[in-house]
């Protein structure tokens, strides 16, 4: 999928319809018959969703608990339900069900610009500009993608600290829709967090995940600093900071090439050995 490919269906599936009994659907991304619908999609359509809820605000923060995986052949219905709306903030529930099955569940903050009080944040990475002739686009990233130094998280023999960065643009977009944009970048903030749990240990890498290894995001909090210009670079900034348990917990910053920290965000997910008895045969995945 080329790179215009891929943001066209981006901004497809946040063409919310409406289905009736306040019901919005929207289209897949991708459509792959027995696997879970995307984690950073759900994410894109409930700020988008919660939004169209509350006009005239921003989305401030999404915080997502994934209790079930969707299958991404079929269709997700996606409810919102007001909490609150004052003059500088509000919030919703966004639910996502399929089959009367709840997949997903999202509470969503949303609130006014304000001026600053005080305002400070940590240094960016001394990293060179992004390399535009390096960028690529990727299905769990954006368009437009670089990851720095050339990392593959899908190989079990590459071993590396428990960090990984990686630019993103999504370009042509309007500019001066917030949520949107917004909600672009929700798409590059879920996919990255378990392989950086990987990289530290050898034999284990996103190319045996739900294969010989059971991995899949439990909870996501993405937080908002500022308004974000999709059509420019921004760098995500990775670190895992525990794995064990059958589990890791990581957390990452969002800078804008000028060094402006526009996001942050967290995730809890699984990582635990698939026993043998239950794995599936060569070339397979574990099914939903």
């Amino acid at each position: 999928m080329t790179g215009d490919e891929l943001l066209a269906r981006m901004l497809a599936s946040l063409e919310l319809t409406e289905a009736g009994d306040g019901v919005l659907r929207g289209p897949r991304v991708h459509e792959a018959p027995g696997q879970p619908v995307f984690g950073g999609e759900l994410l894109a359509q409930a700020i988008v969703a919660a939004a169209r809820a509350v006009p005239g605000k921003r989305v401030k923060s999404v915080q997502a608990i994934f209790a079930r995986g969707g299958d991404s052949s079929a269709p997700l219905d996606i409810r919102v339900e007001a909490m609150h709306e004052g003059r500088n903030l509000a919030s919703a529930t966004v639910t996502f069900t399929q089959a009367d099955r709840l997949c997903t569940r999202a509470l969503v903050l949303l609130d006014a610009a304000e001026a600053d009080l005080v305002r400070h944040q940590p240094d960016p990475p001394a990293l060179l500009a992004p390399d535009e002739r390096a960028a690529a686009p990727h299905d769990a990233a954006a368009p437009e993608t670089i990851i720095v130094g050339g990392v593959d998280v899908r190989d079990p023999d590459a071993v590396g600290p428990a960090t990984l960065q990686l630019w993103v643009r999504y370009r042509p977009v309007p500019a001066g829709d917030p949520n949107l944009a917004r909600a672009l970048l929700a798409f590059a903030t879920d996919g990255w967090l378990i392989g950086t749990a990987m990289r530290p240990h050898a034999g284990v890498g996103q190319a045996l995940a739900h294969r010989t290894i059971s991995t899949g995001v439990l909870s996501h909090a993405l937080v908002f600093h500022d308004d974000l210009d999709a059509n420019e670079w921004h760098l995500l900034d990775h670190e895992s900071v525990f794995a064990g348990g059958g589990r890791c917990y990581g957390r990452a910053d969002v800078f804008s090439a000028s060094g402006r920290l526009v996001a942050s965000f967290t995730q809890e997910a699984l990582l635990r050995d698939i026993p043998a008895a239950r794995r599936p045969a060569a070339g397979e995945r574990v099914a939903l």
